[in-house]
């Protein structure tokens, strides 16, 4: 049987150019020889739609391009995911379905029966399971369509089950010959090496051929890797899906030329997360609406980066990087901006702050008399420049990036209505020592970012002499700290019996405590980790909670 993997980018709510786009790779694969094709889970209406599914009128156009789209699809049957509506319970009930379409109609459905509800999933809020799962009949075999999760509870994997049943082996124990699983899969770091480990358990625990289609792009915060699979019955690998890049394949899963294939190969992680970050700036200025940003070019490792991933998914025609010198600006920091944005061919402008700034300290001079200076002067330089980026995104249309890494957002180290302003923060989940391994990546072959942003101690450059080690641990044993805290859910006591400092783990954990409503009003994050601030991570504000105190 031959096998068409549709491992396509849709937009949430833009039906038609979903349908379109879906009948176009339809069509591609049929003309390659598929006999039955796949697309993504929830293609239709795009995933994920959260609460656009409690608008009827998005119930109803997604019910539409789905008979609409069966109204181009032939003889080869087409299965896509879309929302059906549960005719048990008129006007409320709704599923996150599969339809096969064939001959200008629906012929069959099915439904997911394992709704997830953690981490960034919330499925359990809009839909309803199916109780039961049966194989779709087609050409004498016997086809196990399966959504998404219904593929990850194989009880051989993982230790801890989240679910009683295994739609599975029940679809293997009624005569499926063949898995078929519609896919919306969000990738973090090591995603795609967990995802085939699971599937090839899966392939070998039944001895039953598999494929997998999965979405591409990005929705938001959340990307989609694709790395779509089809995977022969002792879980060697038939075909591998592009990376975050829509792709079509076609696949014979017939036994004659199911001869014993190598494992596949992944890029290093660095190149996977720029992908990832690259895919998901493109992805939220494209389906926003826009074409272009901004962003402020200090001269530092993280604005060099964000310029160099906005360069990467929109074009350095589309990027504009502006520096924004006050008095503690360093000449260096201006020549390495100016050198990084010869070197991506972006726009570059300087725009000085300091007329500003000393206008606003004029200003605050009364009130503030009395007073020692402290970061209430230095954040006026922040904000000055966020007011400037802003004036500039309204007047010419781009969107502003904001620049701060995760280890920052942490812990606080950022200007609320300053370096926070802007429309998406595409590093806000990469620690910093993470910014530092994928520059180097980036400079791999010949120098984009500038050798001296690389090797000069970190700064804000808000007071003369400023460093970030000032305020905070060395970056290696903070990013350490917070992969246990944040990332793995380790104690303060556990984090402090593996041998970090106990007062330094205590003011790390403190300010992560105490910066939460900072982050609360950032910019969406691009997730690219198992836990990210934002999506999936749900701490209270207001809430006196302190790891480790006494009762």
């Amino acid at each position: 049987m031959i096998i068409g993997l549709l491992q396509l980018n849709s937009t949430i709510g833009d039906f038609s150019a979903n349908r379109k786009k879906l009948l176009a790779g339809y069509d591609q694969a049929c003309a390659r020889g598929a006999e039955f094709v796949l697309a993504p889970e929830l293609f239709l209406c795009g995933y994920p739609p959260r609460d656009l599914l409690q608008r009827t009128d998005f119930i109803e156009a997604n019910l539409a391009a789905l008979a609409e789209t069966a109204r181009g699809v032939g003889a080869v049957p087409l299965c896509v995911g879309y929302v059906d509506r549960n005719p048990d319970k008129p006007g409320r009930g709704l599923r996150n379905s599969a339809a096969v379409l064939q001959n200008g109609t629906v012929v069959w459905r099915t439904h997911k029966s394992l709704l997830p509800t953690y981490d960034v999933f919330d499925e359990d809020r809009y839909f309803e399971p199916a109780q039961s799962a049966a194989p779709y009949p087609f050409k004498g075999r016997q086809l196990g369509i399966t959504v998404c999760e219904d593929i990850w509870n194989d009880e051989d994997f993982w230790p801890d089950r989240r679910y009683r049943r295994d739609p599975v082996r029940e679809l293997a124990a009624q005569g499926a010959e063949i898995i078929l699983n519609l896919s919306a899969s969000p990738w973090h770091e090591g995603k795609e090496r967990t995802r085939l480990e699971m599937l090839q358990r899966v392939a070998r625990d039944e001895k039953i051929p598999l494929a997998q289609v999965n979405l591409v792009g990005a929705n938001d915060e959340l990307i989609f890797d694709g790395h779509s699979l089809a995977l022969n019955g002792r879980g060697e690998v038939l075909a591998l899906g592009k990376g975050f890049a829509e792709d079509v394949l076609v696949v014979d899963f017939s036994p004659s030329i199911n001869a014993r294939r190598p494992a596949p190969s992944f890029p290093q992680r660095e190149q996977q997360i720029f992908s990832a970050l690259s895919l998901g700036i493109r992805d939220y200025v494209r389906k926003c609406g826009f074409q272009s940003v901004l962003l402020g070019l200090s001269g530092g490792i993280d604005s060099a980066l964000v310029a160099v991933l906005a360069a990467d998914a929109l074009g350095a025609e589309n990027v504009w990087g502006v520096a924004l010198p006050a008095r503690h600006s360093s000449r260096g920091s201006l020549t390495d901006a100016e050198a990084l944005a010869k070197n991506l061919g972006i726009r570059y402008q300087v725009l000085p702050i300091e007329p500003a700034f000393e206008a606003v300290e004029g200003q605050l001079e009364t009130v503030f008399a009395g007073t020692r200076p402290n970061e209430a002067e230095e954040n006026i330089q922040s904000r000055l420049r966020g007011v400037m980026l802003m004036a500039l995104s309204n007047k010419f249309g781009g969107l502003v990036l904001t620049t701060g890494n995760k280890s920052e957002m942490a812990v606080g180290y950022c200007t609320l209505y300053g370096d926070m302003s802007g429309a998406l923060a595409p590093i806000a989940d990469v620690l910093k020592t993470d910014v530092y391994a994928i520059a180097r990546w980036v400079n791999r072959d010949r120098e984009i970012i500038p050798a001296d942003t690389l090797t000069k101690p970190p700064s804000a450059e808000l007071r003369p002499g400023q460093t970030d080690q000032d305020s905070l641990p060395p970056y290696e044993v903070l990013d350490a700290i917070l992969q246990a805290y944040i990332v793995d859910h380790r104690s303060k006591e556990e984090i402090i019996r593996s041998g970090f400092d106990a007062a330094m783990v205590n003011d790390v954990i403190n300010k992560v405590t105490f910066s939460e409503y900072k982050r609360r009003q950032a910019a969406p994050g691009l997730k690219v980790s198992p836990r990210a601030f934002g999506t999936g991570r749900r701490i209270p504000i207001a809430q006196k909670f302190r790891p480790g105190a006494a009762f």
